[in-house]
């Protein structure tokens, strides 16, 4: 007898809903997409990941309602392979990357994507932060040489961006992680300040400024500069910067930004560095970007426990709801706890030191069946 999808309402938390089904191979409906809205359904970025999906797995039954509010999804096998898809430019190619990440490793081959659109809009993950900061989260699990290279920069609204990835470890299932210490200290911070069809003066405008801001940490600081000139600019001028603050220990913490209309390359290495400085404050060892899918990789771990340090500050809506979903794919549940080492003042309240947890995850015992069986 086969099981009744797992029901969804709502658009939130659309691609994580698509990637827990297809690592579960539950089938789950998703309906009242937007039903209230003046135009109701999937948007076409949405549309447009659903055929990424569609290649990226074999025998995936999609099907989507004639109004668009309704979507039924039966996961098939990953097969991964070579792939090129063209993005929409209303969400950047990091849309479509990032969920990607956690099923290229369980698939039967390598995978060879090419993503063409947008590279980085400052809503979506931009390619350079997607390489800095969380492939070092992937190699704490032990999937290792993940590569992304910037064939064209592309910037809003046109695009005209390209970007090469090859993702070839497949593996039977991920490492189990203990990394229940203390909040590390942060050693360098690194970065890429980018532009496209703009003086090259922005770029260096973009570094000074945010150096500035981070002058106050006493960290060896470089941003590499990265000037898109011809035919690698794309089609529309735009800058940006993504900013990595990174531990001796392999973990990191990441902000970015792209400059929006009429604002100018200083704003935006100021805003970036300062967001940067509250993300390192947040503590734990990881960041807001990164959380999810540290927590998806311990759960398809080996059945053992796992631990991490987790800051305060990255246990929101979204992470809830992540926690609610998985046990609703696996059954299974993340036990959160608070660090013993917090530090209390005298009226209880908390000291200096940010709010951290211990977050405790039994792995699943995740097994890679397409690889077992090629």
């Amino acid at each position: 007898m086969v099981a009744a999808p797992i029901h969804f309402t709502g658009n939130v938390d659309f691609r994580m809903r698509l990637v827990l089904a297809t690592l579960s191979g539950r089938a789950i409906k998703i309906d009242r997409i937007r039903s209230d809205d003046l135009e109701p359904g999937l948007k076409d970025y949405e549309v447009s990941f659903l055929r990424l999906l569609e290649a990226v797995t074999n025998g995936s039954v999609i099907e989507i309602s004639y109004t668009g509010t309704t979507v039924v999804y039966r996961p098939g096998l990953i097969v991964n392979g070579t792939i090129t898809h063209n993005c929409p430019v209303s969400r950047a190619v990091g849309y479509f990357l990032e969920p990607i990440l956690l099923l290229s490793p369980f698939g039967k081959a390598a995978l060879n994507l090419t993503l063409k659109g947008v590279t980085s809009n400052g809503i979506d993950l931009g390619v350079d932060t997607i390489r800095a900061a969380l492939f070092p989260v992937y190699q704490k699990f032990g999937i290792m040489r993940q590569e992304l290279r910037v064939v064209k920069r592309g910037s809003l609204p046109l695009g005209g961006g390209e970007v090469s990835v090859f993702l070839p470890h497949v593996l039977l299932q991920p490492n189990t992680l203990h990394a229940a210490v203390k909040t590390p200290q942060v050693s360098k911070i690194r970065g890429t300040a980018y532009s496209t069809r703009v003086s090259p003066a922005s770029v260096n405008r973009i570094i000074d400024a945010a150096r500035g801001v981070l002058k106050v940490t006493g960290c060896e600081t470089f941003i590499y500069s990265d000037v898109a000139r011809g035919e690698e600019s794309g089609k529309s001028p735009g800058f940006g910067v993504s900013l990595v603050a990174e531990t001796k220990s392999g973990w990191c913490y990441t902000a970015e930004g792209a400059g929006s209309a009429g604002e100018a390359p200083e704003d935006v290495g100021e805003r970036v560095a300062r967001a940067l400085l509250e993300e390192v404050a947040i503590g734990g060892m990881v960041g807001t970007t990164q959380v999810k899918h540290l927590v998806v990789l311990m759960v398809l771990g080996k059945e053992d426990l796992g631990r991490v340090l987790i800051g305060g500050g990255v246990i929101d809506e979204a992470f809830v709801r992540l926690l609610r979903d998985i046990k609703l794919m696996w059954g299974t549940e993340v036990r959160i706890k608070q660090h013993e080492d917090a530090e209390v003042d005298e009226d209880g309240e908390d000291g200096e030191r940010p709010m951290e947890f211990v977050l405790t995850v039994k792995g699943v015992g995740f097994v890679n069946a397409t690889k077992k069986i090629a």
